[in-house]
């Protein structure tokens, strides 16, 4: 499988989108900035996902991308097809003969990943990405406080008196 920067940006800028959507529309700029992806790239790879109609663009000021669908309905294999990621671990280019002569020795093994891969990316929904990356955050944000509080000599396990 070839799991290129296109993919990998595409579901990253999808789930920053995701997460935000909910203030209203999300700018490209925004998500450049926070992510650290030229905004030129974005642009083309949201207008991948928006002729997949994956997200939604809404002009004029306070304008922006909303996602098109629920998070639930939309697959991480869904995103990486959408910007035109091949999933094909076998380096045949997708032919049964990968070699002038016949099909490879272990193009059966390389075969069986992609569908393994798909598989996997196919059952991974935004949704679950979104959840994720919240109970991260919920424990980076109780990890920090925990490190101040220390630094400023409390304790954070909770006290019971008598």
């Amino acid at each position: 499988m070839r799991l290129t920067t296109k993919g990998r940006f595409a579901v990253t800028a999808m789930l920053d989108l995701a997460l935000r959507e909910r203030c209203g529309p999300v700018t490209l700029a925004g998500i450049s900035e926070r992510q650290k992806i030229s905004l030129s790239y974005l642009e083309q790879l949201f207008g991948k996902l928006r002729r997949r109609e994956l997200v939604e663009s809404v002009r004029g000021p306070g304008g922006g991308y909303c996602l098109a669908k629920n998070p639930e309905l939309i697959s991480v294999a869904e995103i990486i097809t959408a910007v035109d990621e091949p999933l094909d671990a076998t380096q045949c280019g997708g032919k049964e003969n990968c070699l002038e002569e016949g099909r490879c020795m272990t193009h059966d093994l390389w075969a069986n990943l992609n569908r393994t891969i798909y598989d996997y990316l196919a059952s991974v929904t935004l949704a679950q990405l979104i959840e994720r990356q919240r109970q991260k955050e919920g424990c980076e944000v109780t990890i920090l406080q925990d490190q101040r509080d220390k630094r400023r000599g409390r304790s954070s396990a909770l006290s019971i008196e008598a």
